[in-house]
């Protein structure tokens, strides 16, 4: 809109202070002569005003204006409390609303902007207003509208100048019940108990209060109750019974009348640990496999070494003093009867049946094995003769036996092969240097393996003419490993490229002790990025197959599995939902734990005025609810007008302006002023000459 302005200005041909001088004298001398009544003194009195208006140079200045729209400036909550009941329908209309109202307002233009989701940081309303208001000039904002739940977090300290309102998708104050998980640890030591701290809160106005039931539910086990009291910290007490993640839910029913029930829940993800592995490596005769299993274990920091290594035989006795044979005698009965169960695996290297260990300790290490202990044996020459291990109790958890007919030992170059059966075995899958296909492995030559009569668990490489070189079985709750070679040093020593020894033992001695991930047939998940990631593992069969999910908020859903290396098969899919998913493929059953995406936004659901409350009454706006009330009237106030009421918010008139044109007219030019003055001037002479 454009209008004209006209003003009245002073542009003086002389300092200020000068012409205040000049004035002040004019006064006196024309006040003498109107007090004296002298002829002529009007007019002098004239003259004297036209010269000092003439000084003064009056000027009438006429603008061309371009009015300009005020600015209201409207932000509408996107983050991931919006998406709460029926939040995201009432805000959208009411910005709808807002938009046609101030379309039909020729002065007002309205800018609106989204506060997006902005992950672990919370909602983040005012840094998107401060963006907004860097492109707004001072002098056209009217006002502001922040159409949120109002669980913003990062208000300012200050109010705005302008008046800001709230507009809140609601009816009126909520109350939310909640769970919170306040201290557990992301480790456990296996074989003991953690603490976790857990609270039941309810927060907002009206909450019940009282009691709630707390359920703790874990993988796959049935599902703990317990009745506590709200707003008090309970301590729960958890086992932890394995390694590897253990899922914990922690859970109460919804309550009548909460905004929410997303945060009656809460997912912890603890990872169970081995404490120290105490291995016991027992030596037949000092040899070179010896050195490359102590130096293995040595240097793994998580492991407490027992070893013993027999130097000399019983039927070798040759009157050296036994001071000077060995630090400590052998401690056959301590280690292998009364602290044979603290051992997480028992190495038997090129042992043999000397009479050293009597066969009642053989026994008990037999036992220990169905108990669930692990039991490595690493053969030589010595299995294959008349003093084998095989002949003795141990025997009968052994996976592979001694033939009764020739001597057993083969010889001669060969590299160990991985079978068909070990490609898909997580202990020799993958292996670097491994055959694939037709393409022989490339690792170093061995010279020497066992030839074995009866196999009776799993081969997984194999030596010379296909005969079983790595056997490993299950047996009771426990498991046991052979080795059918000695030459295993050769790759430690780099002969002809060497071999992945440090990686290859690893492994067997951790499926020894039982780790998940080398487990031959199990299935897992895992939340990665917002999905779920499934993996199943088996080593007979087929490993493609559908896959049972079910989500934390929903029903059960098929996940197809496709196959991505012998013996594995992978799949994901979209996980957004916050909590526990089961994953089941009608042998197995796996969790994995899905987090909230934004821990700030989802601690408090309520839809309140308890944080935009201060700042909005402190700027002269207003709360309105759009579930009781619907859109506010946008109402165009002045600037010290109240700028809110019931059913109506206020928008104040800004009037600023853009100017277009300037026009000045003199009122007294010279031309005009001097003959006024002149004749003033002789008028008052006149008078003075009668």
């Amino acid at each position: 809109m454009t209008q004209a302005i006209a003003a009245l200005r002073f542009e003086p041909g002389l300092p200020a202070a000068l012409l205040l001088l000049l004035a002040v004298l004019c006064v006196a001398a024309a006040g003498v002569g109107i007090w004296r009544r002298a002829r002529g003194a009007w007019a002098r009195a004239a003259s004297f005003a036209v010269l000092l208006a003439w000084l003064a140079g009056p000027t009438l200045v006429r603008e061309t204006r371009q009015g300009l729209r005020d600015i209201f400036l409207v932000a509408v909550d996107r983050s991931a409390s919006m998406q709460v009941g029926d939040r995201t329908r009432l805000a959208d209309r009411a910005a709808d609303s807002l938009r046609d109202q101030a379309a039909r307002m020729p002065d007002l233009e309205l800018r609106q902007v989204s506060v997006p989701e902005r992950g672990s940081e919370g909602t983040q309303l005012w840094a998107e207003v401060q963006r907004a208001l860097a492109d707004i000039p001072a002098d056209r904002l009217a006002g502001i509208a922040a159409i949120t739940d109002g669980q913003v977090h990062d208000l300012p300290q200050a109010a705005p100048a302008e008046p800001l309102h709230a507009l809140i998708p609601a009816r009126g104050e909520e109350w939310d019940r909640r769970v919170r998980v306040l201290e557990a640890p992301g480790y456990g030591i296996v074989g003991r108990t953690l603490n976790l701290r857990v609270e039941v809160e309810d927060l907002g106005q009206g909450a019940p209060g009282g009691t709630a039931t707390l359920t703790l539910r874990r993988d796959g086990a049935p599902p703990e109750d317990r009745t506590v009291p709200v707003g008090e910290v309970q301590t729960v007490p958890v086992d932890i019974t394995r390694a590897g993640p253990t899922v914990l839910e922690f859970s109460t029913p919804p309550p009548q009348g909460e905004a929410s029930p997303l945060n009656d829940r809460a997912v912890v993800q603890i990872n169970g640990v081995r404490d120290r592995l105490r291995v016991l490596l027992v030596s037949g005769e000092p040899t070179l496999d010896e050195r490359t299993w102590r130096r293995l274990l040595k240097s793994d920091p998580a492991v407490d070494l027992v070893h013993f290594t027999i130097l000399r035989p019983p039927e070798r006795d040759d009157m050296t003093p036994l001071n000077e044979l060995a630090l400590i005698a052998f401690p056959t009965r301590e280690l292998f009867q009364e602290k044979l169960d603290s051992f997480d695996l028992i190495i038997l290297d090129r042992f043999t049946d000397r009479g050293i260990l009597p066969h009642v300790y053989l026994r008990n290490i037999a036992d220990y094995v169905r108990r669930g202990g692990a039991l490595l044996l690493t053969a030589g020459p010595e299995f294959a003769g008349q003093n084998s291990l095989d002949q003795t109790p141990l025997g009968d958890v052994l996976p592979a036996h001694a033939p009764t007919a020739g001597d057993g030992i083969l010889t001669g170059q060969f590299r160990p092969f991985v079978t068909a059966l070990g490609a898909r075995h997580p202990v020799t899958a993958g292996l670097s240097g491994a055959n694939e296909g037709a393409a022989p492995p490339s690792w170093g030559s061995w010279y020497r393996a066992i030839a074995t009569e009866e196999v009776t668990g799993q081969v997984l490489m194999t030596g010379p003419s296909g005969a079983p070189l790595l056997v490993l079985n299950h047996v009771g709750q426990g498991r046991v490993a052979m080795l059918l070679s000695d030459q295993i040093w050769l790759w430690s020593r780099g002969h002809q490229g060497g071999g992945p020894q440090a990686e290859f033992l690893r492994r067997v001695a951790h499926w020894l002790m039982g780790e998940p991930e080398l487990d031959e047939d199990r299935l897992t998940a895992r939340i990665d990025n917002k999905r779920l990631v499934v993996q199943r593992r088996t080593v007979t069969g087929a490993a493609a197959i559908g896959a049972q999910i079910t989500p934390p908020d929903g029903p059960k859903r098929t996940l197809a599995l496709a196959e991505t290396a012998p013996g594995q098969a992978d799949g994901a899919m979209d996980a957004a939902a916050p909590g526990v998913w089961r994953v089941e493929d009608g042998h197995h059953l796996a969790f994995a734990a899905a987090g909230q995406d934004n821990p700030l936004e989802y601690a408090d659901l309520r839809a309140t005025a308890d944080r935009l409350g201060p700042l909005v009454h402190a700027s002269g706006g207003g709360v309105a609810w759009l579930g009781a009330s619907g859109t506010p009237r946008i109402v165009r106030v002045g600037a010290h007008d109240t700028a809110a009421g019931p059913g109506w918010i206020g928008l104040r008139r800004r009037d600023a302006h853009l100017v277009t044109g300037v026009d000045t007219v003199p009122l007294m030019p010279a031309w005009g002023a001097l003959p006024l003055l002149l004749g003033l001037a002789l008028l008052a002479w006149r008078r003075e000459a009668k």
